[in-house]
């Protein structure tokens, strides 16, 4: 449970980052520039990386889902944690607490 746990926290907290960063490149991108075409290229890995940690971030949750044996409301609702700026966060604060209480971590 330790291992899926950290797991779990660590990949919340790296999504939670990237999709911040991706946050701001579209508010960069298409409020902030007249025309987005002349936005740095290298933006465009900036979605790609926060979808593979996203995937990964899923994976992870799944399987804590799994293994805490969550109802599937739950399991998904800390899932679409991963798609909201700062839900991550929170939710990972709130799963945390709910194992280590329930598993006496």
């Amino acid at each position: 449970m330790r291992g899926a746990l950290l797991r779990y926290r660590t990949l919340a907290w790296i999504t939670g980052l990237w999709l911040l960063v991706l946050t701001g490149e579209m508010i960069y991108k298409y409020i902030l520039l007249d025309d987005r075409s002349t936005a740095p290229h290298w933006l465009f890995y900036i979605g790609q990386i926060h979808g593979l940690f996203y995937m990964l971030y899923l994976v992870f949750t799944i399987d804590l889902g799994i293994k805490a044996r969550w109802k599937p409301a739950t399991t998904a609702l800390t899932c679409l944690a991963g798609t909201i700026p700062f839900l991550s966060f929170v939710f990972e604060h709130w799963r945390t607490r709910e194992v280590k209480t329930a598993f006496g971590l």
